[in-house]
């Protein structure tokens, strides 16, 4: 398959969403000009990525709470846990969501809806920052 791969950093202040929804624009509108389809992939298996509302934080605010209920830190069946409480919790919530998104592209713009944005989903507690690939086709 042809196409352009870019790669930016995204800084993080510990678990939570951090939307990157321009950066990904910018991207694509440098490098696709027609119509295709836009990868994005990062390449952590603490992190994810997903399409969510952008225009009331809330609604981030209630999935990070309802993850973070799911999979809870502390939890005795956890083994892997050499780098801190949060290291299993942040694999689950990554196998849970997506590592990786594809979002149609027509005459160079991501074809997201009114109200959704791309969100890099933190979910370590001490990172500064992420790697996100951006493939477009």
């Amino acid at each position: 398959m042809s196409g352009h791969v870019d790669e930016f950093s995204v800084r993080v202040r510990g678990q939570g969403m951090v939307e990157i929804t321009s950066q990904v624009s910018e991207v694509v509108a440098a490098n696709a000009s027609g119509d295709g389809l836009c990868t994005i992939f990062i390449p952590h298996t603490s992190a994810s990525l997903v399409i969510q509302e952008n225009a009331d934080p809330s609604a981030q605010d209630d999935l990070e709470r309802w993850l973070a209920r799911l999979v809870p830190e502390g939890d005795p069946l956890y083994r892997h846990t050499s780098e801190g409480p949060d290291d299993m919790p942040a694999h689950i919530k990554a196998a849970l969501s997506a590592t990786s998104l594809s979002v149609p592209v027509r005459e160079g713009r991501l074809l997201l809806g009114t109200w959704q944005g791309i969100f890099l989903w933190e979910h370590r507690h001490a990172r500064d920052s992420r790697r996100v690939v951006v493939h477009t086709s």
